[in-house]
């Protein structure tokens, strides 16, 4: 090899990187983006969305999803670099479904018995299944993509993160449509729209992210 090609090689490899963490953010804010640009170029949010936000139940599903994606993204970044600790996001995480259980029993403590079926089947359950599914398919990618700049230790441990931190951004964004707003149907079906993403970010993990 000649000197000068040899200079040239070593130019190369000194060429600094853009940190992981600018990275993740970049990926972040592009799920974000095209999330929401697929959801305002489709459903957009219900009518009477002012009405609504009014009300206890509907702005209760976006603390839900919110508390969600927030705790999964986190722990998203941290799962991707070895060593790093999870801080809060875990408890974050977790708070999730807390929040969604004290809403489930304040429903089933203000709603009469008779009642409880009619609003855990809703009016959108299987629109719901596969809408969050649909607007959660970019920030999936994104995810996955800026997780392989990263060096998870568990290819799909870090994939089912990734698709519960993009079902709870596309959940979040069907919320803001669906006109369900009783803590009976998120529990059920956002939860089980929500899980299919998680099943796919892992299967996407285990083929993408291992070493």
């Amino acid at each position: 090899m000649k000197t000068d090609d040899l200079i040239e090689l070593l130019a190369e490899d000194a060429t600094p990187q853009w940190p992981f963490r600018r990275l993740f953010d970049i990926a972040l804010l592009a799920a974000v983006a095209a999330c929401a640009v697929a959801f305002f170029a489709t459903i957009g949010p219900r009518p009477d969305f002012a009405h609504a936000a009014e009300t206890v139940r509907f702005p209760f599903k976006f603390v839900v999803t919110l508390t969600l994606a927030t705790g999964a993204v986190g722990l998203s970044l941290a799962m991707a670099r070895p060593g790093v600790r999870t801080g809060p996001w875990l408890w974050l995480l977790a708070a999730a479904p807390l929040l969604l259980l004290a809403g489930v029993a304040a429903e089933l403590a203000v709603v009469p018995r008779e009642a409880w079926m009619t609003r855990l089947v809703g009016h959108n359950s299987a629109f719901c299944l596969r809408v969050i599914p649909l607007l959660a398919v970019a920030p999936l990618a994104c995810f996955l993509l800026v997780l392989r700049r990263g060096a998870p230790a568990h290819a799909g441990r870090a994939g089912a993160l990734a698709g519960l931190a993009a079902g709870g951004i596309a959940a979040t964004f069907y919320a803001a449509h669906c006109p369900d707003d009783s803590p009976l149907f998120v529990a059920v079906w956002y939860s089980v729209a929500i899980a299919i993403v998680t099943a796919a970010g892992y299967l996407g993990g285990r083929r993408l992210l291992a070493w």
